[in-house]
């Protein structure tokens, strides 16, 4: 893909006219904050630093754009709790039946990031990048350094996906997959479109939610000249976290022709009553974006405080099913290692 001029003079000009390495978002998420107290003070949380795990291997990362979407002042802010590393996360008691891979990543693994889990679908594992570390993560013992589909072996993976007829769609996760710039995401993007079966392209991201302005006018001409059809999952799981320029950029994707949905997990202590849900769903179609799935909780080490009983998660989808449409109720559902779809919850 061809890349704007570089800008010579005027540095204050418009930023569709700045390259790419000088995008906003480049900026903002090379900025982002990476130590918790930093976040704590910040949003006038200086109180709680004994709350805190500082020396987590799996670091603090929130984006600015996030942050101003959390009420200050308040530590138990629905948007706070999903990136503020806490004590908990290493307390034996309450992480002891939480495992590194939850949900069977490595034993599905048919090249070097290529997971070939469900028929007719492959997921590449792009990039091991986010804009923003989930505290509930279910990939954050995930060893991206030997098992991400680098540029050095995405032939493997078009290879393998060649010689699989039954693959039609191909699903970009990570990380984040919209992390890689415009000129990254196009090349891996062409080597895609190359595999003659393949007929969709789903793009697993936060990016919209955390890093709004990573939806750009080069990722939008991307999307809408590619030859396969193109599904967003974006990840949403309160309805604070989708505002006015979230709303305005999952616009441009609807109108670029993107089929939007999201994907949120139950959390205990952030989404795990009807309200908050209703009113996601409800914030969900002003953004053009239909619910998808609910998921409980990935049994990950170091987010066992987040999990919500089978039993109260009918219960509220129960509720959701009383007092909202059918289309904007999500599927309540758990991934099982091994298990060749997702496992529909319906009753205990």
């Amino acid at each position: 893909m061809a890349q704007p001029a570089k800008l010579t003079l005027n540095r204050s000009a418009s930023p569709a006219l700045l390259t790419e390495h000088e995008a906003p978002w480049k900026k903002e998420l090379a900025n982002a904050v990476t130590d918790p107290g930093t976040l704590l003070k910040k949003l006038g949380l200086e109180a709680h630093q004994q709350l805190i795990d500082n020396n987590t291997s799996f670091r603090c990362l929130v984006t600015e754009s996030f942050i101003n979407k959390i009420e200050i002042g308040n530590i138990n802010d629905p948007l706070l709790r999903q990136v503020l590393p806490l004590n908990e996360e290493y307390q034996i008691d309450i992480q002891q039946h939480g495992v590194t891979d939850p949900v069977g990543d490595i034993s599905a693994m048919a090249s070097p990031g290529l997971l070939h889990k469900y028929h007719g679908r492959a997921l590449l594992i792009s990039t091991g990048a986010c804009a923003i570390h989930c505290r509930y993560c279910f990939r954050r013992h995930y060893p991206y350094q030997g098992a991400s589909c680098s540029s050095n072996v995405i032939d493997d993976a078009v290879n393998y996906l060649t010689s699989h007829t039954e693959i039609d769609e191909v699903i970009l996760s990570g990380g984040d997959p919209l992390v890689l710039d415009n000129k990254k995401l196009a090349r891996l993007i062409s080597k895609l479109e190359a595999v003659p079966q393949l007929k969709t392209l789903r793009i697993h991201s936060r990016l919209p939610v955390v890093l709004p302005n990573r939806i750009d006018d080069g990722l939008l001409t991307l999307l809408k000249t590619c030859r396969l059809q193109v599904v967003m999952v974006i990840h949403a799981n309160h309805a604070n976290e989708l505002q006015h320029n979230e709303s305005r950029k999952l616009n441009q994707l609807h109108d670029v022709g993107i089929t939007l949905l999201n994907q949120s997990v139950l959390l205990k202590g952030i989404n795990d009553d009807s309200d908050a849900l209703i009113s996601l769903s409800k914030r969900l179609l002003e953004c053009k974006t239909l619910p998808y799935y609910l998921h409980l909780l990935d049994p990950v080490t170091g987010a066992m405080h987040f999990s919500v009983d089978e039993n109260q998660a009918l219960k509220l989808i129960t509720h959701l099913e009383k007092s909202l449409p059918g289309y904007l109720v999500p599927k309540l559902v758990r991934e099982i290692s091994g298990k060749q779809s997702k496992s529909a919850i319906f009753s205990i």
